[in-house]
């Protein structure tokens, strides 16, 4: 039997975020029970609104000191624009490395105790969510799951620290573990701070694209639904103590994207545009072979050119509205 055939309760991180807010949103048309801990950063969707079995609590995932009866952990919260940790990584070290080994610890701990008192404790499963970054750049093939990490830039080596953690408290004290990685997410309620709601953003209200690199640097899109389609099956079928890779058939360059966006909106490129900046230890290409995931009967639905229209749709109505 699957996992999730049965309704379970899941602990979700950073649940008011952009990927997180839709994996609850599909968990609970599953009909799960979610409790969401969310500290409420810059990047969280405060005005959501969910429907059905649903509890929130704000916290800070590093100094929590509980965590409630739960079947599953899914852990987005983390800090995760590449920018800001590159000005001041500290707050990606608190968030990223420090919440998954408080959480680690505060499981261990209750395991420990519970031999201590004869009380019977099972480990919920723990479920990182990571990223391609943690492999630095490939310029032609795909990474696969056991490739050997080389993370770029503050946020990625962050990720690829709270990996570590998490498969070594996996190993040391049997704690059920699935780690995910995936590529760059699209879709509606992202912050403007990212790439495709930047760039919309910037045209509706004429402001200039920042492009980093000329535009020339490849990476992998996948819209969010797809994504937590993905994870929910990973979660479900996936090989405990695995790590396991989500993306997509769609390669595009910063460029690439960029142009697209202008091309709905009818506007030149070349005047929309300020390549002046580059960025720091930047990547040329991301690239995730994501076979292990297909072979759990999961595929890609949705394409980007054909959900853009939908996109700035949402961001207009949205501007509009602030």
């Amino acid at each position: 039997m699957s996992r999730l055939d049965a309704k379970k309760t899941i602990m979700v991180t950073g649940g008011l975020g952009f990927i997180g807010s839709h994996f609850i949103e599909l968990c609970l048309q599953k009909g799960h029970h979610i409790i969401n801990y969310d500290k409420e950063t810059y990047a969280a969707n405060t005005s959501l609104k969910f429907s059905g079995n649903y509890s929130y609590v704000k916290a800070d995932i590093s100094e929590i000191n509980d965590i409630p009866f739960c079947d599953i952990i899914v852990n987005f919260a983390a800090e995760s624009h590449v920018d800001n940790s590159i000005d001041n990584s500290m707050n990606f070290i608190k968030s990223n490395i420090m919440g998954v080994y408080n959480i680690l610890e505060i499981l261990k701990n209750k395991k420990i105790n519970s031999l201590m008192t004869a009380w019977e404790y099972q480990y919920p499963i723990f479920i990182q969510i990571s990223t391609d970054e943690v492999f630095g750049d490939i310029e032609e093939g795909f990474f696969v799951e056991e490739d050997r990490h080389k993370p770029s830039n503050p946020y990625a080596a962050t990720k690829s620290a709270a990996e570590q953690i998490v498969v070594s408290w996996g190993r040391t004290y049997q704690m059920p573990y699935l780690i995910t990685r995936t590529t760059n997410n699209y879709g509606p309620r992202q912050h403007p701070e990212k790439l495709i709601p930047r760039a919309i953003t910037e045209v509706i209200s004429g402001g200039k694209i920042p492009v980093h690199g000329g535009g020339s640097y490849v990476r992998n899109w996948i819209h969010v639904l797809d994504n937590v389609s993905a994870l929910y099956a990973i979660i479900d079928k996936g090989e405990i103590d695995s790590s396991y890779h989500i993306s997509s058939d769609e390669e595009y360059s910063v460029k690439e994207i960029v142009e697209m966006i202008c091309e709905e909106f009818k506007v030149k490129y070349k005047n929309m545009v300020d390549c002046s900046m580059d960025r720091s230890g930047a990547d040329v290409r991301y690239a995730l072979d994501c076979t292990k995931t297909q072979n759990l009967k999961w595929d890609q639905k949705i394409k980007l050119k054909d959900t853009l229209p939908e996109i700035i749709s949402h961001y207009e109505a949205k501007m509009v509205n602030e």
